[in-house]
């Protein structure tokens, strides 16, 4: 039967966790009115030989041993603007 996918990421560097967009996984059985292998033209017997509901979502939670994107960035600029104020104040004293 078809089914939604929710993966969750944790980051164990900073440990912020973030949900990913839900996904579809079809499956191929011709049986689910889900997948794209059911018959358009099932009849009306459908609701009685055919699944009428996805399964359980699998549920997938990562954990990555870095940081997060936006914690990246973050040390990324403040190493630039200590950098920055470094070679400012070694301008001042010449």
């Amino acid at each position: 039967m078809c089914r939604w996918r929710q993966i969750s990421d944790t980051y164990a560097g900073c440990g912020h966790a973030y949900r990913l967009e839900d996904e579809i996984v079809h499956c191929q059985d011709h049986l689910c009115k889900f997948s794209p292998y059911h018959d358009p033209n099932c009849g009306p017997n459908c609701k009685e030989t055919c699944w009428q509901y996805r399964q359980f979502p699998e549920q997938i939670n990562r954990r990555l041993d870095r940081k997060c994107g936006p914690c990246v960035e973050a040390e990324r600029r403040a190493a630039q603007a200590a950098y920055e104020a470094q070679q400012a104040a070694q301008g001042g004293r010449r």
